[in-house]
């Protein structure tokens, strides 16, 4: 599938868009995980999380859905998972992978989890790494790469882990095995990374411990199942939030966001560029904020990115790339190495992208410097990545010629029905079979 957008147009009107993919992930394994019966609502029907969702029901656990977002998992407990009969295929989603090798490295039973070609051809050794020193027992393909076989009946051992570099799937990976282990397993952030882990181990009534970027918890306890509202993804969102900033004449709300502290750098970025962009409607469910967000046309302006910004940004950078392009001046992104190992490398596949469409660019070995300027049309290439295929769909609001998006698929990963809701709201998209 490919899309084709006409330049120009407005973004107007009142839309959801789907839930948070990380939420999701994670409603999943630790309802599975919990005692009693866990009800999801607002559960994303994306490829990812129903791979996750896949996995776990091929260990055993009985899930009720997805029906209009509904999920209902009847959890096993902590032990109570089983072998499966073949290796569990996460498709392309790296945060299921991450999070459930560290769930596996605790099993008494051999598994294998495996993806697709661009998920076998990211580096897992940032979560091999501390769960070999936890004691697990895993081999992978050269590099580090998928598939991960993983030697279940491995008494594991907790840790202090310092992370080179703010992660959440890699925090998160090192906290579900300490799940496992003997003892008080912690991890210290450089910086802040997304803390649904956290918040939702401690609605599942596991006590977990955060003082000064020291995240830990001890292991051998137990989870109780609870009710689970997913609110609206901050990332999706975020092509709109930028989508009404650089589009003229526009005034978008967006409703039931979720507003996470460890998740709200793509507003502030944004903010700090000049957009004008409201939160209105706060509200809090299952422990996580929500607010309704206004976003209206502005010029924007080109700013160096500060660095504290860059973890509570990471999934959103492809399409502020896109508000850099349309802002006036130059912005600079330094700090941001995690793009390189993303469903593709984001700062060269956006790079190449953004000089296809006349947009003047230095690619920097942990990011870039992005000369405003006026966008062409063109033809793009994703490297079969959603984040790049739905920001340069964005970008044809103020292109000066046709914008043809190539091998959009994935899209579906973290967004479906992307193309008809921007449609709705004003984007002169068309999705075509390729």
């Amino acid at each position: 599938m490919q899309f084709k957008i006409l330049p120009g147009g407005a973004m107007s009107g009142e839309a959801r868009v789907p839930g948070d993919k990380s939420i999701s992930h994670r409603s999943i394994m630790l309802g599975a995980l919990a005692n009693g019966t866990t009800r999801v609502k607002g559960f994303l029907e994306g490829e990812d999380a129903l791979a996750t969702l896949a996995a776990f029901r091929a260990m055993g656990v009985h899930i009720e859905g997805p029906e209009h977002g509904n999920v209902t998992v009847h959890g096993v407990g902590l032990h109570g998972l089983t072998a499966p009969a073949d290796a569990l295929d996460l498709g392309n989603a790296g945060t299921g992978m991450r999070l459930i090798c560290g769930l596996l490295a605790g099993q008494t039973f051999d598994a294998e989890l495996t993806g697709d070609a661009s998920l076998c051809s990211r580096p897992m050794g940032r979560v091999i790494d501390p769960l070999t020193m936890m004691g697990a027992s895993i081999q992978s393909a050269q590099g580090g790469r998928p598939p991960l076989s993983i030697r279940g009946g491995q008494k594991l051992r907790s840790i202090h882990y310092e992370l080179p570099m703010a992660s959440a799937q890699v925090k998160s990976c090192v906290l579900l095995a300490g799940l496992y282990s003997e003892g008080c397993t912690s991890v210290a952030e450089p910086g802040p990374s997304r803390d649904h882990t956290e918040r939702m181990l401690r609605g599942f009534g596991y006590p977990v411990r955060s003082v000064k970027g020291v995240i830990s918890l001890q292991g051998g306890g137990s989870l109780q199942a609870c009710d689970i509202d997913v609110p609206a993804d901050i990332s999706s969102a975020a092509f709109f939030l930028v989508a009404a900033s650089i589009a003229p004449d526009s005034d978008l709300i967006l409703t039931h966001v979720g507003i996470n502290p460890t998740r709200i750098g793509v507003i502030n970025i944004l903010q700090l560029m000049g957009a004008n962009i409201t939160l209105q409607n706060h509200s809090e469910v299952g422990g996580e904020p929500v607010a309704d967000i206004r976003v209206r046309s502005a010029a924007l302006r080109g700013i160096e990115i500060p660095l504290d910004q860059v973890p509570l940004a990471i999934d959103e950078f492809p399409v502020l790339f896109v508000a850099a392009a349309c802002a006036t001046g130059r912005t600079v992104l330094r700090g941001a190495e995690e793009l390189r190992v993303k469903e593709s490398d984001r700062i060269a596949a956006m790079a190449e992208g953004l000089s296809t469409l006349g947009i003047i660019n230095e690619v920097l070995e942990d990011g870039i410097i992005i000369e405003g300027g006026t966008f062409g049309g063109g033809v793009i290439k994703t490297y079969h990545d959603h984040r790049i295929a739905m920001s340069f769909a964005i970008a044809a609001l103020r292109a000066e010629d046709e914008i043809t998006v190539l091998d959009c698929d994935h899209v579906a990963t973290s967004f479906p029905g992307f193309d008809s809701l921007a449609r709705s709201l004003g984007l002169q998209i068309q999705a075509e079979a390729s």
